[in-house]
């Protein structure tokens, strides 16, 4: 049974327990500091809008998207978005959220290299997050070695996805907190808690990661000792 062997538990298991701390970690820090109001008064809308005008993108639109912490920004249509809790809030953690969205409309705007590597995988990644496994595990049952590295190698795509993922996101929350600070639409106590949120949110994309890294190699592993 792949499901239960051993590299599960000694891979994967621990890497799952990390990504369930880190969901709870971020939700607990968005819920604290979204119980508190920045002093300025303004809206994760308005803090994005702000430093969008202030980078010049004129051309980036700014909508309101359900869900909660579905933040995201859309390069392909120069759109970010911001959820329900962030759009029109004006706690601390809706501020750290909209200028960590709008930090990725400037690295699209000044060609960061990772985000752009980043947008062309993402077909390559969705094709091997969906069909890796299937085809690794459907080669380790019918003993057909060229069908399980087929899986790794498509499943290796998605990995890479998430591993580019890391420098965007963390660039992007750099950018944040740096604007935050230099524009002053913080003051200067709030910038810290805004940076505790991102620095959640940035800890789920690192679980995320080694998710992946783990069950690659838990692949890999299964695959040697099938072939001995």
């Amino acid at each position: 049974m792949f499901y239960l062997d051993s590299y599960y538990l000694l891979l994967v298991v621990p890497a799952l327990l990390f990504s369930l701390f880190a969901q709870f970690k971020v939700k607990n820090s968005f819920n604290k500091y979204s119980r508190i109001r920045n002093t300025k008064g303004m809206t994760g809308a308005d803090v994005a809008k702000s430093i969008l005008e202030r980078s010049g993108l004129y051309d980036v639109r700014i909508e309101r998207v359900a869900g909660e912490l579905t933040d995201h920004y859309d390069p392909r249509t120069k759109v970010v978005r911001l959820s329900q809790s962030v759009y029109g809030s004006d706690s601390i953690a809706a501020i750290g959220v909209a200028a960590h969205e709008t930090g990725h409309a400037i690295q699209h705007s000044v060609g960061y290299g990772p985000l752009a590597l980043r947008s062309t995988l993402v077909p390559v990644a969705r094709i091997g997050s969906n069909l890796g496994f299937p085809f690794a595990f459907i080669g380790l049952l019918l003993r057909l070695p060229f069908l399980v590295n087929v899986g790794i190698v498509l499943f290796s795509m998605a990995v890479a996805f998430t591993l580019i993922t890391l420098p965007v996101e963390f660039n992007a929350s750099k950018r944040a907190i740096r604007t935050l600070e230099d524009t002053g639409l913080l003051d200067y106590s709030e910038v810290d808690p805004a940076k505790k949120v991102l620095n959640a949110a940035a800890m789920t994309y690192v679980a995320s990661t080694a998710v992946a890294v783990a069950n690659l190699l838990r692949l890999m592993l299964l695959s040697s000792r099938r072939r001995r």
